[in-house]
């Protein structure tokens, strides 16, 4: 399995060791290495053992990946961006198990759309809110939980230039489930 510095490299991007996140802006130290890290940690004042908060793990992974695209696989794009819309705009209450059957569908959908990118927005302006911001900011699981809405909206909104493509998707997915 290929890690984030491996697809950054075949992205054909040079990842910047020090400062803010090259990507999201994101106050860190060490550039999208500690975003990364913070992103992998978690936030803890969410107790996400309680099925009720899995949305928000689901929030966090696809605004982290939308904000970040250039260190993932480029239907990673597609994926988590219908996730959102599936989310946000069908008001599906996303779970695990819904995961691999949205995969499976995108699988059979690339087959035939092998030229359609989702061209990420323009660096660091893929939305306000970063994971600094929410580790930060959150004095407890209600702020952290509005925090992480929040953000996941704002990076959905700001790749709103695919949100026809994506609802095809999302409209396919959901006539196969």
């Amino acid at each position: 399995m290929q890690d984030y510095i491996d697809l950054a490299e075949k992205n054909g991007v040079t990842l910047i060791d020090i400062g803010k996140c090259q990507f999201c802006g994101a106050n860190t130290q060490r550039g999208i290495h500690e975003c990364l890290e913070i992103f992998n940690l978690g936030f803890q004042e969410i107790d996400f053992s309680n099925f009720e908060n899995h949305i928000y793990r689901f929030l966090i992974v696809d605004a982290h990946t939308l904000q970040h695209p250039e260190i993932h696989g480029r239907w990673n794009n597609h994926f988590h961006l219908s996730r959102l819309h599936l989310i946000f705009e069908y008001g599906i209450k996303w779970t695990y198990e819904l995961s691999p059957k949205l995969s499976d569908y995108l699988n059979k959908y690339k087959v035939h759309k092998q030229d359609e990118y989702l061209t990420p927005p323009e660096l660091l302006k893929r939305g306000n809110i970063t994971t600094t911001d929410i580790k930060e900011k959150s004095t407890n699981e209600t702020d952290c939980k509005d925090l992480i809405k929040n953000w996941a909206l704002e990076v959905y909104e700001k790749w709103s230039v695919h949100h026809d493509i994506v609802d095809d998707i999302a409209k396919g997915f959901l006539n196969k489930i």
